[in-house]
């Protein structure tokens, strides 16, 4: 079956058990999405020809309004027959080229007693371009993917700053906690995801909820590393003061350190769901904090990453408080269908 994209003469084939998404990423094609979960909706497309099915039932991240349109979620849907699929523009080719490459770790440094940071090192006769704000794909046997936002900014791309938290039972998780990992050779695929910094003279608003954190650290030090004069207010989420595994680094961003840091003028505000009876800082869900403290929210332009319950509470909550559709940019975190399959026969067994 082939897969066309209106207004382009962009067509692709997909397998019967391929999503549409997962079909046009095999094409080299970086189509919008983010989550891959069906969750935060930016993989949405408007389905102009053919016939798509959802194996999984209809994905969350579509309201009743849009299906009534003709939108689909690309990285749920299924094809029946050949589809003719509308979808934002891709511009330059930069945009649309996804590359798979060999990358070796360089280091793996514990940031915390269940997040790793993970450092590789790509080939030094491959250029790798990525925005800010972008994910790549870790390729494990059978087809299987991890994907990790990159943390590091895009003018310091040589090596690649990944945050993973500790999955129990997670294939690729679990050993870089346990063994000596690093020189091992790993493939990506990327860069991926169309959640990226978009230039303006709006101040950010940044809501990350646990390793959410990453690609909005991405985004931070590319505006201060670049002298861009923006302000910014970054609220991160965690659960209690041992989980602020960079509280040290924003502090000094949000301090005026390094020099660079003063054009941007960021505000950092952590926030504790669990915090121990000595914390006086904010305590709580993230998006109440930033619901309490931020009257006009309107004036921001808001990227929030983290996990689906948090993007789809942002969503809601922050529309209703009048920030546009086209300011508000998500990131949603969940984890890989078949990681939560082990995680399901795990709990089964010990039951």
């Amino acid at each position: 079956m082939r897969i066309s994209l209106f207004k382009s003469d962009i067509s692709f084939s997909v397998a019967p058990d391929q999503s549409l998404l997962d079909a046009a990423l095999g094409a080299s094609l970086n189509l919008p999405h983010s989550c891959k979960g069906g969750n935060c909706g930016s993989c949405r497309a408007r389905l102009l020809q053919g016939e798509v099915y959802y194996p999984n039932g209809p994905p969350l991240g579509l309201s009743d309004a849009e299906v009534a349109d003709g939108f689909v979620l690309l990285c749920q849907s299924y094809a029946r027959s050949d589809v003719t699929i509308e979808t934002p523009q891709i511009t330059t080719p930069d945009q649309a080229l996804v590359k798979r490459l060999p990358v070796r770790i360089e280091r793996a440094a514990p940031l915390s007693h269940d997040v790793m940071g993970l450092y590789l090192r790509l080939p030094a006769a491959e250029e790798f371009r990525f925005q800010a704000g972008q994910y790549i794909d870790i390729m494990l046997p059978g087809g299987r993917r991890r994907s990790f936002s990159i943390a590091s900014p895009p003018h310091d791309a040589r090596v690649l700053e990944l945050h993973v938290r500790r999955v129990a039972g997670g294939e690729f998780s679990a050993p870089l906690f346990d063994e000596d990992v690093r020189s091992a050779l790993l493939t990506v695929e990327g860069p991926l995801g169309k959640f990226v910094y978009r230039p303006g003279a709006a101040p950010l608003l940044l809501v990350g909820g646990g390793t959410g954190l990453a690609p909005l650290l991405s985004i931070l030090r590319h505006v201060i590393e670049n002298g861009i004069e923006r302000d910014m207010t970054l609220y991160w989420g965690v659960r209690s003061e041992r989980d602020l595994y960079a509280h040290a680094a924003l502090e000094n961003f949000a301090a005026g350190r390094p020099a660079a840091a003063r054009a941007a003028r960021l505000r950092y505000v952590p926030v504790l769901s669990e915090p121990s009876p000595e914390w006086r800082g904010f305590r709580g869900l993230v998006h109440e904090a930033v619901l309490r403290s931020i009257a006009d929210l309107e004036r921001y332009d808001v990227y929030a990453a983290g996990p689906p319950a948090m993007i789809a509470v942002v969503r809601r909550e922050f529309g209703r408080r009048g920030i546009a559709a086209d300011r508000l940019f998500f990131d949603s975190f969940d984890y890989a269908p078949d990681t939560l399959e082990r995680q399901r026969t795990s709990a089964a067994t010990k039951s």
